[in-house]
């Protein structure tokens, strides 16, 4: 997938990652980029075209796949990061609605357009969704949940001709790790993994230092084979339906 003249959605597309992604989506010919916010952009480009889209709002996803009527590319960018403990379920509810349910019902909706393009979904995952972060459990729960959901999409969408990418992050350097003292990516340079691992068809994309030390492991390793075992058992009717 190359992203030279296509038509590509990015939630979150107002800071950090997304907004790198927007701008370097334009660089490689991006035809149409459709973002995705809930605040102002300040991006002249008039193949930019901002979208009102808060990714728990039923109401304004449908009025987003309304608007666009045609997709190659949605990156499931939007999401939150709050530390924490278990003790307050609320945040654990809150990681969820945004980093599963929000990029399910963001592809559920642009599902149609995707098929007919033969297009790519591309979910933004992190190496939480491997291990679990302590001081972020809610977090981890939800990007453990959003990369089965990435694989079972995978699963299902394989005969349709729509390829479903996982990007397994590592930190990066964006209010979220704005306080850590760690080694982090720029969001330039992950946005550049990104487009790199799609254009490569990787189906899981480690756009960083830190992710690319266990890309590896990850892709011979018990976990992927078992997905692909797996795989095998997405019947006819549930790819029909999802």
């Amino acid at each position: 997938m190359n992203i030279a003249e296509k038509t590509i959605l990015i939630t979150g597309s107002n800071r950090g990652i997304g907004r790198a992604l927007l701008h370097e989506a334009l660089k490689r010919g991006a035809k149409r980029v459709y973002a995705g916010t809930r605040g102002a952009l300040d991006v002249a480009d008039e193949r930019v075209t901002p979208i009102a889209l808060d990714v728990t709002n039923a109401a304004e996803i449908a009025r987003a796949a309304d608007l666009v009527g045609a997709l190659d590319v949605l990156v499931n960018n939007a999401g939150v990061a709050v530390y924490g403990g278990f003790s307050n379920f609320d945040l654990i509810e809150q990681h969820l609605a945004v980093n599963l349910f929000g990029a399910l019902n963001v592809t559920r909706a642009f599902l149609p357009q995707l098929r007919r393009s033969r297009g790519a979904i591309v979910n933004h995952l992190s190496l939480a969704a491997l291990a679990s972060v302590p001081v972020m459990p809610a977090y981890s729960i939800s990007k453990a949940a959003a990369l089965n959901m990435t694989q079972a999409l995978r699963a299902f969408l394989a005969g349709q001709g729509v390829s479903v990418h996982g990007v397994i992050l590592g930190p990066v350097d964006t209010d979220m790790n704005r306080g850590l003292d760690i080694p982090k990516a720029t969001p330039e340079s992950v946005a550049q993994g990104i487009f790199d691992g799609l254009q490569s068809d990787e189906e899981d994309i480690f756009p960083d230092a830190a992710s690319r030390s266990i890309a590896d492991g990850w892709r011979a390793g018990v976990a992927k084979a078992l997905e692909r075992q797996f795989a095998a058992f997405a019947p006819e009717s549930a790819v029909q339906a999802a």
